[in-house]
């Protein structure tokens, strides 16, 4: 037989609380990993913010920003997101994706915030090869539905 696994007080990559037999309270600590884990799962943003929203809405998710203030000052990068009248702060780890809904856009976290940047289709020039163009274009479209680069 091998050995026992053995676990610290939260799981390694996002810190979910463990619980432990003879343990009180245990639904705090359930209530609090389903918090994360229902924040987390197919994780949608607002958008990119260093101020916390006015009126702030349960389940709604946030990204902060690189200079925020209130209270989310200290937390850059982290996902804030509103779970029963407050805020749980996720730090992100590498593979980490979230759908931003304001850009349509997805964004992926590796050693920090990503995301596509615009692309333009090529316009102008002495020779127009109008199939590459056509192919770009439908390139271009691909990644735009997908979320991949801005549709704007």
């Amino acid at each position: 037989m091998g050995n026992a696994i053995s676990f610290d007080t939260a799981s390694p990559r996002f810190g979910l609380p463990l619980l432990f037999s003879g343990q009180s309270q245990k639904e705090v600590y359930v209530n609090e990993a389903h918090g994360i884990v229902d924040a987390l799962l197919h994780c949608a943003i607002e958008d990119v913010s260093d101020l916390p929203p006015e009126i702030p809405v349960d389940g709604r998710n946030w990204l902060i920003g690189s200079n925020p203030t209130g209270e989310w000052e200290g937390k850059n990068g982290c996902l804030a997101c509103r779970q029963a009248g407050g805020w749980i702060y996720i730090m992100p780890k590498n593979g980490l994706e979230v759908f931003n809904v304001k850009t349509e856009q997805m964004y992926f976290y590796f050693d920090g915030w990503r995301c596509a940047s615009q692309i333009h289709e090529p316009i102008g020039g002495n020779i127009i090869d109008v199939e590459a163009r056509f192919v770009i274009s439908q390139l271009i479209s691909a990644l735009k539905s997908l979320g991949v680069v801005p549709r704007v």
